[in-house]
C-alpha cells in the first residue's frame, strides 16, 4: 500500500476530521482513507449531463408537459449534386 502525507493542512480541516473520525468510531486516517476513496468512486462514475442534472432539479417539482405541436410542412426531398 502506498503512504501519503498531508502538508499545510488547516487546522480547522484537522478538528473536523478528526471529530468526524470519532463520530464514525474511526481513526483519522482511516476517515481520511474512505473520504478519498468515496470521493474517487463518485468521480470515477462520471459526472451526469446537462440534460439529467436538469432533470434531477425539476423532477420533485412534477415536471412539465410540453405539447408538441404537428408539423404543418412535408419532409422536403433532397437536391442530388448532378
Amino acid at each position: 500500500m502506498a503512504v501519503i502525507t498531508i502538508r499545510n493542512l488547516d487546522d480547522q480541516v484537522k478538528t473536523r476530521l478528526r471529530v468526524r473520525a470519532a463520530s464514525h468510531n474511526r481513526s483519522m486516517e482511516e476517515e481520511a482513507r474512505i473520504i478519498l476513496s468515496e470521493a474517487l468512486e463518485d468521480s470515477a462514475r462520471g459526472t451526469k449531463g446537462l440534460g439529467s442534472l436538469i432533470h434531477s432539479r425539476f423532477a420533485a417539482e412534477g415536471g412539465v408537459e410540453l405539447v408538441i405541436p404537428k408539423r404543418n410542412q412535408r419532409q422536403r426531398k433532397r437536391e442530388t449534386m448532378e
